[in-house]
């Protein structure tokens, strides 16, 4: 261990995200800003998003697209660093991009030009980063933090939590923050799996044959509802509509499908006026993969001609089809969950700082914080929002 600490305006933990944004800005404001990870590479998660392409932020950013234990909390950030301001970073660094459906903004070749961006910020304002270095301590004495690692000691009076979740362990994922927050007297919402698969269990196990079958639906979970694509896997559901609802869900809750979310009251019996002669199967081939449709005909168990069934039984069909209800018998955990829900809570942070209200110069961004956001680039928002803010007071 060097004999001299290193001195430096702020040091921010983990290079993800968030953390890079932070380290930018801050360097680029004047501040001797040091940056250290465990990992052996900077963005990771970054890198991997998106298909490799990065869905780096959502035109349709708005607070009520998060969740938190404080709905309120993510408001200022969310205000005051928009997905506006990050497409102007990142056309200025000539990164061609698209937007896909519902609002979301990919990058057109790879998520590391993303990564690069943010090094070559972080290059302009002098920060130094460190990684592949494991951090073996922190302290806080006469107003200072010191951080051992890697045989080194680093001090400053600002210390940047920005470690994010446990989500996506393979790629080094922990839960160090919560660890390191709970040290210096911040509380932690129960961390749980965001945005992962469902697993399903008992009668719905029956849906295990149809793996690999996708179809639009609408997802719900009380009064939460998305419209996207579910996924029919060997473990239980997935695709998008499935990652959303999963964040509203919680153990031992029910969630229902719209298999046809198109479809207005009434259809069957009109599809029994036009087409008497039609089977339920049949009806249903119409409007969804075969195999599916197969399924779902089977299991509501109307056989015959759709002439010989009596309307009130149709009825029931077309409810039972516009609710399906499953109950999951949990998820795919941390290792499948593309984001953490819940972290350091809010109710010890200032929403307009990031600081610590009881502990000047500790700060808290990311995914680290228990914001998260829905899928299609909100949590990186939140990501570059949350940085910008803590930078600017660093």
């Amino acid at each position: 261990m060097s004999a001299t600490p290193e001195t430096y305006d702020a040091i921010v933990l983990g290079a993800g995200g968030a953390g890079l944004m932070c380290a930018a800005m801050a360097g680029q404001r004047g501040r001797r800003v040091l940056v250290i990870d465990h990992a052996d590479q900077a963005g990771k998660k970054i890198l991997i998003s998106g298909g490799g392409r990065c869905n780096f932020t959502n035109i349709h950013t708005a607070p009520d697209r998060y969740l938190s234990a404080n709905p309120h909390f993510a408001k200022s950030a969310l205000g005051r660093y928009t997905p506006q301001d990050f497409l102007a970073l990142v056309e200025r660094h000539g990164i061609a991009w698209h937007e896909k459906t519902l609002g979301q903004l990919f990058c057109d070749q790879s998520a590391r030009q993303i990564v690069a961006m943010l090094l070559a910020e972080c290059e302009a304002g002098g920060v130094a980063i460190r990684l592949g270095h494991a951090i073996t301590a922190v302290t806080h004495a006469d107003g200072r933090y010191s951080v051992t690692h890697g045989g080194r000691t680093a001090t400053a009076p600002a210390l940047v939590i920005a470690t994010g979740g446990p989500s996506i362990p393979k790629i080094g994922a922990t839960a160090f923050a919560y660890d390191l927050a709970r040290q210096f007297g911040l509380k932690v919402v129960e961390p749980r799996p965001a945005l992962v698969p469902l697993t399903l269990g008992g009668e719905d196990l029956l849906f295990r044959s149809l793996s690999g079958v996708s179809t639009e639906v609408v997802a719900r979970h009380g009064k939460t509802a998305f419209r996207e694509a579910a996924l029919l896997t060997h473990r239980g559901l997935s695709g998008p509509a499935i990652l959303q609802i999963s964040s509203y869900w919680r153990h031992g809750e029910a969630i229902a499908l719209d298999f046809l979310p198109d479809q207005a009251p009434g259809w069957l019996t009109e599809a029994k006026r036009g087409k008497p002669r039609a089977t339920l199967t049949q009806s249903l081939r119409g409007h969804l993969p075969d195999r599916l449709a197969d399924a779902l005909a089977e299991r509501l168990a109307l056989p015959g001609d759709l002439g010989n069934i009596p309307d009130r039984k149709l009825q029931d069909a077309e409810r039972r089809l516009s609710a399906w209800s499953f109950t999951p018998n949990g998820t795919e955990g941390f290792a499948k969950a593309e984001v953490t829900i819940g972290g350091i809570s809010t109710a010890g942070l200032s929403s307009q700082t990031m600081e610590a209200r009881h502990l000047p110069g500790l700060y808290a961004i990311g995914e680290a914080v228990d914001v998260t956001g829905w899928l299609g680039g909100y949590n990186f928002q939140w990501a570059w929002a949350s940085g910008w803010v803590a930078a600017q007071f660093l």
